[in-house]
C-alpha cells in the first residue's frame, strides 16, 4: 500500500495493489487513512510509553484513556478488575475517576507485581482504593481471590490487559465473563496487534494471534455479550471511528 500526501493540491492518494483512490486531504476519509498509519508508526516508536497519570506511568494511547473514562462514567461500576498491572498507571486512572464520582474501587491482577511498582501503587494518594492480587490471571486460586473482594449486587467491569496472545485472552474472557454484570463490559485491550505484524517491532503471527480475534470468537459463542464500540457521548464531527489500540475490544453484557 502506498499513500501520497499532496499539501499543494490538498489531496491524499491511496494505491493498494493497483487500485487507486484519491480523496480531499481535508476529509473524514483522509483523516482515517492518515490515522491508521499514525497509529502504526506511533506504536512502533513507543508513543504510548511517554505518559503518566498522577505520577504513575500509564502505557495507553491518550484516546483510549479518554474513551474508557467515558465508559466508566456511563456505567459507574462499583468495581473495575484489571488484569495486567505493569507500573499501575491505569489502576490509578480508574481510582481517580472513582474518587471524583464518589464511589468505586479497583482490583489489579498480575502474575508478577514488581516490588517498586507495588510500593508506588500502595503508597499513592489513591492507593486505598486499589487491591493488588499477584498470580496468574486465569488460575483458579487467583479467581477465587478476586471473587472474595466482590460483594453481592455490585456492578463489575473487567479490563484484560495482561498477556495479549489470542489463547490467553480467550481463557481470560471465559474466566472473568461471569463476573461482568448486565449493562457493563469486559474489554479485551490491544487488538491493534493485528495491524502491526509488518512494522519493525511486530511479529508475523500477529495476523491471527491477537485479542480482537479472541473477542470476536467469544462474542459468537456467548450471545449474552455483544461486541460494540461504546457510543461517544459528544460528537460534532463527521467522524465515527476510535483512534485506538483497542479495536474490537468492548464486549457489553446484555
Amino acid at each position: 500500500m502506498k499513500l501520497t500526501l499532496d499539501t499543494e493540491q490538498k489531496t491524499l492518494s491511496l494505491d493498494n495493489n493497483g487500485q487507486t483512490e484519491t480523496v480531499p486531504l481535508y476529509s473524514d476519509r483522509a483523516f482515517d487513512l492518515i490515522s491508521e498509519q499514525w497509529l502504526k508508526v506511533g506504536w512502533n516508536q513507543r508513543y504510548s510509553y511517554t505518559f503518566s497519570w498522577m505520577g504513575r506511568p500509564v502505557i495507553q494511547l491518550p484516546e483510549d484513556i479518554v474513551r474508557i473514562q467515558e465508559v466508566l462514567y456511563q456505567v459507574k461500576p462499583d468495581v473495575v478488575i484489571e488484569t495486567g498491572v505493569a507500573h499501575g498507571g491505569s489502576l490509578i486512572l480508574y481510582a481517580s475517576l472513582f474518587k471524583a464520582m464518589g464511589k468505586g474501587r479497583v482490583i489489579g491482577v498480575d502474575i508478577e507485581i514488581r516490588p517498586h511498582n507495588r510500593e508506588g501503587i500502595e503508597t499513592h494518594e489513591l492507593g486505598g482504593l486499589i487491591t493488588l492480587i499477584e498470580g496468574s490471571s486465569t488460575a483458579p486460586s487467583t479467581l477465587e481471590q478476586v471473587r472474595s473482594h466482590l460483594k453481592p449486587g455490585e456492578t463489575v467491569l473487567v479490563i484484560l490487559d495482561s498477556d495479549h496472545s489470542k489463547g490467553h485472552v480467550a481463557a481470560e474472557l471465559e474466566a472473568y465473563q461471569a463476573l461482568v454484570t448486565p449493562g457493563s463490559y469486559i474489554v479485551a485491550t490491544d487488538g491493534i496487534m493485528k495491524d502491526l505484524h509488518d512494522v519493525p517491532r511486530g511479529r508475523p503471527e500477529w495476523t491471527w494471534d491477537h485479542p480482537t480475534a479472541a473477542a470476536a470468537e467469544f462474542a459468537q459463542a456467548h450471545p449474552e455479550f455483544v461486541l460494540e464500540q461504546p457510543a461517544w457521548l459528544f460528537n460534532e464531527s463527521g467522524l465515527s471511528r476510535n483512534l485506538t489500540h483497542w479495536p474490537g475490544a468492548y464486549l457489553r453484557r446484555l
